[in-house]
């Protein structure tokens, strides 16, 4: 029997996760200010930033 995808919810979520792990790159990169409203960013960006930080959170990042 294959295995069920179980989904977390909450904020210990891989997703959840990721989201805040992106506001706090962005905010050091300069897209996005303190209160964590996106800006400077475009749309490819933020979802490459955003994809990034899941393939992190879930424990994929690999190390060059």
């Amino acid at each position: 029997m294959a295995e069920e995808a179980k989904a977390q919810i909450g904020e210990n979520s891989p997703e959840h996760v990721a989201y805040k792990l992106m506001h706090e790159i962005a905010v050091q990169e300069g897209h996005a200010d303190s209160t964590r409203r996106v800006i400077n960013a475009d749309r490819k960006y933020v979802l490459d930033l955003y994809a990034e930080c899941l393939h992190a959170t879930n424990g994929y990042r690999t190390f060059d």
